[in-house]
C-alpha cells in the first residue's frame, strides 16, 4: 500500500517542504546572557516500555534516544496531562490541566484561547524565533476538516495564532481524514482526490497501516510523512544555526500512532513487527534532528526535550505474541487511566546545567514545562497563565531536588490523581482501550480504584476499601478538577 501511494504522489508531483525564515529578527534579543535554544520532541503513541533507556528488555533499537539519555535525564515519573493526543498536547503548550478546558471537540474549533500564554507566545516575547513542525491536533477556527475550496485560503487558530513564527504539519493524527500538509495558516495543495481505507492483516482495525479513507491532497504520501517532518526541522535548525538569535522548535512527530509504515531501511530492524520497526524509524528521526543540532554548533546551548503524549495502542496478546512489552512494566495503554496510559518516557538534555547520565523519580506533569521555560529564560509568567505548572529547573540541575508539585490531574475528564505513592482513578474499569473499559460497582464493593505504586506499580492490589481515608484525601483533591459532578 505504501509503495503504491508513493508511486502515485511521485506522479503528482513532489511537495514542498517547511523551511523558516528569521521573521522574528526584528524583535528585541533578550538581555545577556543568552538563553538557551529549546528543542521539543513529542513522539505520537510511544510507550513507556519502548526505548531501550527506560526498558533494557525493549525488542526494539532505540541509540539516538538512548545517547541523548545518557548525555541528559531521564525522568522516571513524568506524566501527560491526558492519555490521549488531543488533551495532552494543550497541557503541554498551555501549561494547564487539560480538564480546565472543559471537553475536546476534536476538528470543529480552535482549542486553545486566542489570549492564552503558550510555551511558544511566551517564547516568542522572549525574542525567541519560534516554529514548529508536525502534528498539531488543537484545532483550527471553524475546524479543519473543510480547508476551503481554493489555493491560498487560511486556517486561524492554528500554531501561528498561538505564538509560532512558522508551522508546517497536519492538522491532526496520520489516520483522521483529509489529508493534506499546512504550512503556516495555508494548505500547501487541498485534500482534492479520495484514499481508501487501510488496514494489516493480523492486527486490530486500530493498529498496523490503519487509516480511515477520505479526502487527500495529491501528493500526500503518508509513508513519506515522518520524514518530511524530520526533514523540515533540519532545515530549520540549519537556517537559524548561525544566528545569535535563540529559537524554539516544537517537533511534534505523528508517529509511531498509526498507520505504522516503516521505511525499507528499517524493515526486519526490530523484533516487534511494523510497530517495533516504525519506532526504531521514530529514533533514526530523533537521530536527524540531535545530528542538526550538532552540525550547526548549537549543541551546548541547546535543551532538548523528548517525550511521548500518550501511551502504545499495544494489547497484552501483542506482549504474549511478539515479547515486547511496549509500555514496559506499566498496566495498560493509550486512553487507559492506568500508568501505561500516561506515564512517559522523558528526557531532558542541556549541556553544562543538565548533569549527564542522571535519572530522578520525581513526579512531573507537561504542564511544568511552559513554568521550567520562563524559569530558564527570566521570563515570569503572567497572571492567570500556567497555572498547573512548576519549575523543573531546580530538578534539573539536582536530580535529587524536588519541585512544588503536591499532586498531579490525569486525564481530560480529570478522573485520575497521583500524590506522591498514591494513585486514584474515580471508577472502576481502564476507562480507555484496555477492555474492560468501565465495570459498574457491586453493592458494598469499591466505587473507584486506589492503587499503592510504591509498592504495586502494575497496578494490580485495589486498595480502595482497605484505605478510606486516603481515598477520602484524594477525592478532595480532585474535586475541583472533575467534570462530572
Amino acid at each position: 500500500m505504501a509503495t503504491i501511494q508513493r508511486a502515485l504522489g511521485a506522479a503528482a508531483g513532489q511537495l514542498a517542504i517547511f523551511a523558516a525564515t528569521g521573521c522574528a529578527a526584528d524583535r528585541a534579543l533578550p538581555v545577556t546572557p543568552r538563553p538557551p535554544n529549546i528543542v521539543i520532541v513529542l513522539a505520537d503513541d510511544l510507550g513507556y516500555g519502548d526505548p531501550r533507556c527506560f526498558n533494557p528488555e525493549s525488542r526494539i533499537p532505540t541509540p539516538h534516544l538512548d545517547r541523548l539519555a545518557a548525555e541528559g535525564m531521564r525522568f522516571l515519573d513524568a506524566h501527560a496531562p491526558g492519555a490521549w493526543c488531543v488533551p495532552s498536547r494543550y497541557g503541554l503548550l498551555t501549561g494547564r490541566y487539560p480538564c480546565r478546558l472543559g471537553g475536546f471537540p476534536v476538528g470543529q474549533r480552535a482549542l486553545i484561547e486566542p489570549d492564552r500564554v503558550t510555551v511558544a507566545s511566551l517564547l516568542r516575547d522572549r525574542g525567541y524565533a519560534t516554529a514548529m513542525v508536525g502534528k498539531w491536533h488543537l484545532g483550527f477556527d471553524g475546524g479543519a476538516a473543510n480547508p476551503g475550496t481554493r489555493p491560498g485560503q487560511e486556517l486561524r487558530g492554528g500554531p501561528i495564532d498561538r505564538g509560532f513564527d512558522r508551522f508546517y504539519g497536519i492538522h491532526a493524527s496520520l489516520d483522521i481524514p483529509p489529508y493534506y500538509f499546512i504550512r503556516d495558516r495555508t494548505p500547501v495543495a487541498l485534500p482534492t482526490a479520495h484514499i481508501d481505507a487501510s488496514g494489516s492483516p493480523g492486527w486490530t482495525d486500530i493498529q498496523g497501516a490503519f487509516w480511515r479513507a477520505g479526502p487527500i491532497a495529491p501528493g500526500f504520501v503518508h509513508a513519506d510523512v515522518l520524514p518530511s517532518f524530520a526533514r523540515a526541522a533540519e532545515g530549520f535548525l540549519d537556517e537559524h544555526g548561525a544566528a545569535e538569535q535563540p529559537f524554539l522548535l516544537y517537533v511534534a512527530l505523528a508517529a509511531p500512532h498509526t498507520p505504522w509504515l516503516p521505511d525499507d531501511t528499517v524493515r526486519g530492524r526490530s523484533d516487534a513487527h511494523l510497530y517495533g520497526d516504525f519506532v526504531a524509524q521514530v529514533d533514526d528521526e530523533l537521530g536527524r534532528i540531535l545530528a542538526a543540532i550538532d552540525r550547526n554548533g548549537q549543541r551546548d546551548r541547546t535543551l532538548v526535550v523528548f517525550t511521548s503524549d500518550n501511551g502504545p495502542v499495544w494489547y497484552p496478546g501483542d506482549v504474549a505474541r511478539l515479547g515486547h512489552a511496549a509500555a514496559g512494566p506499566l498496566r495498560g495503554m493509550k486512553s487507559d487511566g492506568y500508568e501505561g496510559g500516561h506515564r512517559m518516557p522523558f528526557v531532558v538534555r542541556w549541556p553544562g546545567v543538565v548533569p549527564a547520565a542522571t535519572s530522578t523519580d520525581h513526579t512531573i506533569c507537561f504542564t511544568d514545562l511552559l513554568a521550567t521555560f520562563a524559569d530558564v529564560t527570566g521570563s515570569p509568567l503572567p497572571p492567570g497563565a500556567g497555572e498547573d505548572g512548576y519549575s523543573l529547573l531546580p530538578v534539573l540541575r539536582d536530580p535529587t531536588a524536588q519541585t512544588a508539585r503536591r499532586f498531579t490531574v490525569l486525564k481530560g475528564d480529570a478522573s485520575v490523581v497521583r500524590e506522591g505513592r498514591w494513585k486514584l482513578i474515580t471508577h472502576l474499569g481502564s476507562g480507555g482501550f484496555s477492555p474492560p473499559r468501565r465495570v459498574e460497582p457491586r453493592t458494598g464493593g469499591p466505587r473507584g480504584q486506589l492503587y499503592d505504586l510504591a509498592t504495586d506499580p502494575g497496578e494490580r492490589r485495589n486498595l480502595w476499601l482497605e484505605r478510606p481515608d486516603v481515598v477520602a484525601r484524594l477525592e478532595r483533591l480532585l474535586a475541583p478538577f472533575r467534570t462530572d459532578r
